[in-house]
């Protein structure tokens, strides 16, 4: 609405939809991504027939379409690397976390000591994406990784009982997913991983690895928390291994005599 105030220059409440129409070219023109893009008009649509019961205001407004990628998988070879050279014992675990169990950047840092249910082998995700709860699974490499952590950071003062996981410098706030970002750039670069990645890879790599040992693609997408089941499918594009395995029909058809 800020940038919508300083486009028009004038109060939002008296743009028309041709001033609308006119912004949308505008943040179009300077190249804005199309998520950004369609974020952006349903928060205006939201403000204009919502908040001011004018949603005609908005009849000009459309949203654009989203090219679809697949996600970006790394090598189990490439996420042992990252791990080994995360920048401290805490981003290696956090990051152990996020490709051990599948979890979210915000779904890693907003977990708590009392989060981890050695007892079950599972991780409480407490209000995920979607604000919902689910639970993940816990391995015990994972286990073994999370102890690790916990000793280290109750020797050093850094933790509190019952308090986050993954805690900032002030111990009553946890770690931010920004910081989360950063701590894996520095890991990928420290491993000599040239290609662009994000910190999601590794949910990525862990759905994908998951599905290329034969894991049920129904469990997959519980550990995960998705919605639908297509939501989950995605990763079948990308599993090598699974692709690899599969028979080309040339590779069935019967020789024949060579033509000349």
């Amino acid at each position: 609405m800020k940038q919508l105030t300083r486009f028009l220059g004038r109060s939002p409440d008296t743009a028309t939809p041709e001033d609308l129409r006119a912004y949308q070219l505008q943040l179009v023109q300077t190249g804005v991504a199309s998520t950004t893009l369609n974020r952006t008009i349903t928060g205006l649509k939201f403000f204009y027939g919502t908040t001011l019961g004018k949603p005609e205001v908005c009849a000009l407004m459309s949203p654009v379409r989203t090219p679809e990628r697949l996600p970006v998988v790394l090598s189990p070879e490439e996420v042992a690397e990252i791990l080994a050279c995360a920048p401290s014992l805490k981003a290696q675990t956090a990051l152990s976390v996020s490709y051990g169990a599948g979890l979210r950047a915000s779904e890693v840092v907003r977990l708590k000591t009392t989060d981890i249910d050695s007892d079950r082998g599972v991780i409480r995700v407490d209000q995920g994406k979607g604000d919902k709860d689910r639970t993940a699974m816990l391995s015990e490499a994972l286990l073994d990784q999370l102890r690790a952590w916990y000793r280290h950071a109750r020797a050093k003062h850094a933790i509190k009982p019952g308090g986050w996981l993954f805690p900032g410098m002030n111990l009553e706030r946890h770690l931010s997913s920004r910081q989360l970002n950063r701590l894996f750039h520095q890991a990928v670069a420290a491993a000599g991983i040239k290609r662009r990645v994000n910190l999601h890879a590794l949910r990525h790599s862990f759905a994908t690895h998951l599905l290329e040992q034969k894991t049920d693609i129904r469990v997959i997408q519980v550990l995960l928390g998705h919605k639908k089941l297509e939501t989950t499918a995605r990763y079948s594009h990308v599993a090598s291994k699974t692709l690899l395995e599969v028979q080309s029909p040339l590779e069935r058809l019967p020789l024949g005599k060579k033509r000349r």
